[in-house]
């Protein structure tokens, strides 16, 4: 089939949804894509913060929806929602809630590790599932999913997290192929550390952090452009994708070193 060249949606094409929406980068990107012109649903479980943020908006350009990514049946619910009280279809999907749990051995725990995948990696399936027939029928879309740094590569405490993350970038990676086929631009968020009250519960070294909304300027700037991977800040993604190339010796051998000295 020939390539219908997937360019980036803009606010006439209709809606952008985001999952995650209620603090954090979800928050910030919320409103830099109102600020730009865009309508947009508000998606996640606290209702009360999607409020907060709605009323400081005009009430034809947000919607908030209120929904479980982890429950499928709510997300396809959310969407027929959106399309009918908007009467536009979603045409920029953002998949961004997500959870943090830290997980080495010492704490390794199956029903945290399964909490982690089904918001993460489940929340993110159940989103695409819901928007990419609608997209897939009208030849025209753009889908973010926001993975992370963490996904890379296997780091200290990051077992649950990063698991879902790889797997985040790997899907991305996979629909990118078959995105270019239907006219939807499929594309992969990965930030460093970004101080949202999701990280502040991560104790570590926080190398690079940057603000929620220097990374949703980051993260805007990315969805206007057709590349694959939204990556930042730079030092930390230069410094991980060369330790990928590294020999698992000298990988472990290197982040034993930094972990013992950042103790």
């Amino acid at each position: 089939m020939a390539s219908l060249q997937p360019r980036p949606v803009q606010p006439a094409d209709g809606l952008a949804w985001i999952t995650g929406a209620s603090s954090g980068i979800g928050q910030a990107l919320a409103r830099r894509l109102l600020d730009e012109g865009w309508s947009v649903a508000l998606t996640a479980r606290r209702e009360a913060e999607l409020q907060a943020l709605a009323q400081h908006y005009p009430t034809e350009r947000v919607l908030v929806i209120p929904a479980d990514v982890a429950d499928a049946a709510a997300m396809m619910a959310a969407l027929a929602r959106i399309e009918a009280e908007s009467g536009r279809p979603v045409a920029l999907a953002i998949s961004n809630a997500g959870v943090w749990q830290r997980m080495g051995l010492a704490d390794f725990d199956a029903a945290a590790f399964q909490h982690v995948m089904a918001v993460n990696v489940l929340g993110t399936v159940n989103m695409l599932a819901a928007v990419l027939p609608g997209m897939r029928a009208r030849k025209r879309g753009q889908i973010a999913i926001v993975a992370s740094v963490a996904g890379y590569l296997g780091l200290p405490r990051a077992s649950s997290y990063g698991a879902s993350k790889a797997a985040l970038i790997h899907m991305a990676s996979s629909l990118r192929f078959e995105g270019a086929e239907s006219g939807i631009l499929v594309q992969v968020i990965n930030p460093g550390f970004v101080a949202t009250p999701m990280i502040a519960a991560n104790t570590a070294a926080k190398p690079f952090i940057i603000s929620a909304e220097d990374a949703a300027l980051r993260i805007e700037r990315g969805l206007r452009r057709t590349g694959f991977e939204i990556a930042f800040p730079w030092p930390v993604i230069v410094l991980l994708k060369l330790a990928r190339l590294l020999p698992w010796r000298v990988f472990f051998a290197l982040g034993g070193l930094a972990r013992r000295r950042s103790g």
